[in-house]
């Protein structure tokens, strides 16, 4: 309740002695003393009620005001006898306090007891309203999204917010947020949060304050300092935030129909189906058949983030919601529509993340542009383009197609004779055998290569038992002396097969 409030209650007949201009501050409880200093007990907006037994001289007044407005107490209310001395009146002036008197007749536990059901009463009200604030909250992300949810917190607390991706990507929000980029990396390298960006004024909270890995979180931003909020503020701003984390969890499309048959799609593609098989799977998941489409291919080596953290990650990179994306074989594949080049977008977005991503041991592999017939190719593509860029060590993410084009550019701007040694120091050996044996050892590497290394899948792709593939490749390490387990060998036998 505010001070002006106690003269409105007509039981108590308090009369206000000392009234400081535009001060109506709020009381939060109700204390009585007799102490002349009573500061100890005091933690501020208290309505003070004391029956001046400490009160001797005008020294004593300015002693007792001096340590209870110290302390921020909202009033003091004295009586003796239903009388206050004017030193009292003198000391509450200088101090800015003000004082009621008590009539005789009104006993101080009449006080306490009036005002304590008053501010329970108020107390009562605002949890109510708190209530019904959430309860709009709630409500307000339904079909509309989280856009109308941020209108009405903007309405409610009288403050713009925004609700942003680390990669800073803005997903809702009035136009006009400052430099989303820069607000991203203030959220991912912040010590703590909720984090206070002193250059734009905004606050930053996280969605998941839970989450180990802010790379993969969306925050709130909010046009204020977070560290001058009164606790109702700060406990409605973190209820948004909850509400967000909400909102998120139910983009996650892992579970849903479509998501089920996005990752069946991606498994047949990386197990090898036919042409036909995809044709049909694309037109049951919605993806055009005449569109074009790059591969791309994510994993890690710590488990700072999970792959269904990578794969969130995937989809935020990708610059591309109309896309099927799914996990196999420890790696994340996402087959998005695109009509260019997706590698430069996804090194920006990555850029952005880089200070959340130390220690991860992400590596993204981004393929060629390609007709749909031609997805499974572009999905090997980018496999490899990632088991090259997990080999880097110059904290670069992200391989993309060109790179590998290039490897295979350079061997073809060589001389005539020493790109045949390249290609038939490992090739050669291989075609005369298969010459003299029947034994297609060069399809079996280029399925082998195909299938990112599974000896099953390699095996089902070429209708053997999975011996015979292991034989056959034992049989390609001796003939050339390589190691298929090691990616500089698989790169380079990738690459002679391309130049062949």
């Amino acid at each position: 309740m505010r001070l002006h409030d106690l003269l409105g209650l007509s039981d108590l007949k308090l009369q206000q002695v000392v009234a400081p201009e535009h001060f109506d501050p709020v009381i939060r409880w109700v204390v009585t003393t007799d102490m002349l200093d009573p500061s100890r007990y005091l933690t501020g907006g208290e309505l003070v009620l004391t029956g001046l037994v400490w009160h001797t001289d005008s020294d004593d007044s300015y002693s007792f005001v001096s340590s209870v407005a110290k302390a921020g107490v909202a009033a003091v209310a004295a009586s003796e006898g239903g009388l206050v001395p004017d030193d009292l009146v003198a000391a509450c002036r200088e101090h800015g306090l003000p004082l009621f008197r008590v009539p005789a007749d009104v006993a101080f536990a009449t006080v306490t007891e009036v005002v304590v059901r008053q501010l329970s009463t108020a107390r009562t009200s605002d949890l109510k309203a708190v209530l019904d604030r959430h309860q709009r909250l709630v409500e307000s992300t339904g079909p509309g999204g989280i856009g109308p949810l941020l209108d009405l917190v903007g309405t409610e607390l009288g403050m713009e917010c925004w609700v942003s991706t680390a990669s800073g990507n803005v997903l809702a929000g009035p136009e006009g947020i400052p430099d989303p980029v820069f607000l991203a990396h203030e959220f991912l390298t912040a010590r703590r949060l909720p984090h206070y960006v002193e250059e734009y004024g905004i606050s930053l909270l996280p969605v998941d304050s839970d989450s180990a890995a802010r790379v993969v979180d969306w925050f709130v931003a909010v046009r204020s300092d977070w560290q001058t909020w009164h606790p109702e503020r700060l406990a409605l701003a973190e209820q948004l935030s909850s509400i967000v984390a909400v909102e998120r969890a139910r983009s996650d499309d892992r579970h849903t129909g479509s998501g089920i048959l996005a990752q069946e799609f991606v498994r047949a593609v990386s197990e090898g189906a036919s042409a036909s098989d995809i044709a049909q799977q694309m037109y049951v998941i919605g993806l055009p058949v005449e569109s074009r489409y790059i591969a791309i291919a994510a994993a890690v080596s710590e488990d700072v983030l999970r792959l269904g953290e990578v794969r969130q990650l995937v989809r935020e990179t990708s610059a591309s919601s109309f896309s099927a994306v799914g996990i196999t074989d420890g790696e994340v594949i996402a087959i998005v529509p695109a009509d260019q080049d997706l590698t430069p977008a996804i090194e920006r977005a990555v850029e952005v993340l880089a200070p959340g991503l130390t220690g991860t041991g992400l590596s993204i592999g981004v393929s060629s542009l390609v007709a749909s017939r031609d997805i499974r190719s572009a999905v090997e593509e980018a496999k490899h383009a990632r088991q090259l860029a997990a080999r880097r060590n110059d904290d670069r993410y992200v391989v993309g197609h060109e790179e590998l084009a290039t490897l295979v550019l350079l061997l073809a701007g060589v001389p005539d004779d020493v790109r045949r040694m390249f290609r038939s120091r490992l090739l050669t050996p291989l075609a005369d055998y298969d010459d003299v044996h029947k034994s297609d050892l060069i399809a079996t590497l280029s399925a082998f290569l195909d299938t990112n290394g599974s000896w099953t899948k390699c095996a089902d792709q070429m209708h053997l038992h999975v011996n015979s593939v292991r034989y056959r490749i034992q049989r390609i390490e001796e003939l050339t002396g390589r190691d298929l387990s090691r990616l500089e060998d698989r790169v380079e036998f990738y690459l002679a097969l391309r130049l062949a």
